[in-house]
């Protein structure tokens, strides 16, 4: 027993030592930083800097369109994993691949994509343009980095709810209709509730990243458009205020973590369902 306890400790320790070094370590100099000013003494004013009209305009406009963005995400992801679902073997691994292969590229290099596609001279206008069609005005828009979120965050979601659809047994589908439920009755009170634990854990995937992203937003919005990611990042790269960064960067640590206290309770909820 005391072997097997020394060997679990041993295989854990690369994982310890990982964690302490990028995760303890990190987030307790965010939090040193944050609470602090820049002679140590203890401060709230880092955090309540959020309150200050260019900080609050810009984690509203984070959280806006990373609602938007996720709830697009959703309703592409769902008709989509209900494809794959009844699809063959060999069908769904196709389709997956196709889907899972841009994630193999690197993540600037498809928002420079999107970049090259969307600016005013890029393709989309180029074609419009041939076609005798008016231009799009869309890079530096919030609708761009709609786009390019949506883009990027997609897969995060098509799997999570694809795993969940996959998992249903067609034996409940075929009682459900057995009983007399016709095809929206089995979707609404049968096949949406046992993929809710799916559904939570994509918004989680899309929501978080999209809220904390600002190289979407630096790359598809120009310094047009800034988001509390953007505002962090500069803080911490431009004007080299760390006291500050990292006080904005406990504000958005709070709705993340509020954001997966509302998953896990609607994920229990939902298996105790």
């Amino acid at each position: 027993m005391n072997r097997n306890k020394r060997t679990s400790r041993l295989l854990a320790s690369p994982y310890i030592a990982w964690a302490l070094i990028f995760i303890i370590v990190p987030l307790v100099m965010i939090f040193f930083y944050g609470l602090t000013d820049e002679t140590g003494a203890f401060t709230l004013e880092n955090i309540a800097a959020i309150a200050q009209p260019v900080h609050a305009r810009a984690l509203w406009l984070a959280l806006a369109l990373s609602v938007i963005s996720t709830v697009i995400c959703f309703f592409l992801a769902y008709p989509l994993g209900m494809i794959l679902a009844k699809n063959k073997l060999s069908s769904q691994s196709l389709i997956i691949t196709l889907f899972i292969l841009p994630m193999w590229m690197n993540f600037l290099l498809r928002t420079l994509a999107w970049m090259t596609l969307m600016e005013n001279k890029g393709v989309i206008n180029g074609i419009l343009s041939f076609l005798h069609l008016p231009e799009m005005n869309v890079i530096n828009t919030p609708g761009a980095i709609v786009i390019g979120m949506v883009y990027n965050f997609l897969p995060f979601m098509i799997l999570p709810i694809y795993n969940s659809l996959s998992s249903i047994d067609d034996n409940v589908l075929n009682a459900a209709r057995d009983l007399g439920a016709d095809e929206r009755q089995t979707f609404f009170k049968v096949t949406l509730p046992l993929t809710v634990p799916g559904i939570i854990s994509g918004v989680t995937m899309v929501f978080i990243p999209a809220l904390t992203t600002f190289a979407i937003s630096t790359m598809l919005g120009g310094s047009k458009i800034l988001l509390i990611g953007n505002v962090i990042e500069q803080e911490f790269t431009l004007a080299y205020d760390w006291n500050l960064g990292a006080g904005l960067s406990i504000v958005l640590m709070v709705f993340i973590v509020v954001n997966m206290v509302i998953s896990i309770i609607s994920d229990n909820k939902g298996d105790e369902g």
